[in-house]
């Protein structure tokens, strides 16, 4: 991540999730006893345009691949460009940054769908439903409902998204819901199809986003790994 490190509070309580969440799933309880609290932080948010634009550049590349180009780009331009001066540049210095053709036809796009209205301000954003945020933001070359509803989850904080095509998610139900015997792997055992997800879901509601929050950190103990409290949205 390229911001200053603050991060906003939660639009929503999480005490009241969590007790929701509890109450409403057994499995899912113990699950949160067994991950601990509820540490999503959100990283201040920029414009819908700066956070795609970040997304655009780290989508099929490794983390501190994604990092070093986006941090190139940015460099290039003295921080994160606004849509009409890239618009205005040139594919020589983009690529120069590392930045393949195809990612720099989809950037462009992006700022011409930004400057046209199809991407929302920050402002008009927060007063959109989920439904109307995917449905503007798909519009976008490159972007599809994953990477909306991350930027749901993790810029907006949005409580009730459940991506259920996530592998982290998926995984994480698979480890958290279903019962892999311990002579087959996880991935021959099978990861569970969306519509499991969302069945199971529904008693999750309103607040899916925090069960999806505690699916990941499913996959973290199963690793032995900490969690960070936070997503780098990729």
């Amino acid at each position: 991540m390229m911001h200053d490190g603050r991060s906003r509070k939660l639009p929503f309580d999480p005490a009241v999730a969590l007790a929701h969440l509890r109450a409403a799933d057994p499995k899912l309880a113990a699950l949160i006893d067994r991950a601990g609290p509820f540490t999503l932080r959100l990283d201040p948010s920029p414009s819908p345009f700066e956070s795609l634009l970040e997304s655009i550049l780290y989508q099929q590349l490794h983390g501190k691949a994604a990092a070093t180009i986006h941090a190139r780009v940015r460099a290039y331009f003295g921080g994160d460009p606004t849509p009409q001066l890239l618009l205005d540049t040139l594919d020589e210095p983009l690529r120069a940054c590392g930045v393949s053709g195809n990612k720099i036809r989809a950037l462009r796009d992006l700022a011409a769908k930004t400057l046209d209205g199809t991407v929302p301000s920050h402002a008009a954003i927060k007063k959109m439903s989920d439904a109307e945020i995917i449905e503007h933001l798909t519009q976008v070359r490159g972007i599809g409902p994953w990477t909306v509803e991350m930027l749901l989850i993790f810029r907006l904080g949005r409580p009730d998204v459940l991506p259920v095509t996530d592998y982290g998610v998926r995984k994480g139900f698979a480890l958290t819901f279903q019962r892999i015997p311990k002579t087959r792997a996880l991935e021959a055992a099978g990861l569970p199809k969306p519509e499991v997800l969302l069945k199971r879901g529904k008693r999750w509601a309103p607040f899916r986003s925090v069960a999806s929050w505690y699916l990941w950190r499913a996959c973290d103990l199963a690793r032995n790994k900490p969690p960070t409290g936070r997503s780098s949205l990729q």
